[in-house]
């Protein structure tokens, strides 16, 4: 992920969004940084919810959207399970 001075956490699902995008890794970056990355961005979409009431909806959707990613990586660099 890029690591820029920090400014003030997001406060509406469009500054998450603007910051998501501002962060977001490079394609080629290794799944553990894609990790990383869909694990925050689930946090801050559910500080979002908290955040922006007009649109909690929208953005406890985007957290599990970030979730489920973040699980399937996490499925790829866990690798194939013997016995299962």
């Amino acid at each position: 992920m890029k690591t820029t001075a920090k400014s003030a956490p997001p406060r509406t699902l469009m500054q998450a969004h603007e910051e998501l995008v501002r962060i977001r890794p490079c394609r080629k970056a290794a799944l553990p940084v894609w990790l990383a990355y869909y694990r925050q961005s689930a946090e801050i979409y559910e500080q979002i919810a908290k955040t922006d009431p007009t649109h909690d909806g929208e953005a406890m959707y985007w957290a599990e959207r970030e979730r489920v990613r973040a699980k399937r990586i996490e499925t790829c660099i866990q690798g194939p399970r013997l016995g299962t």
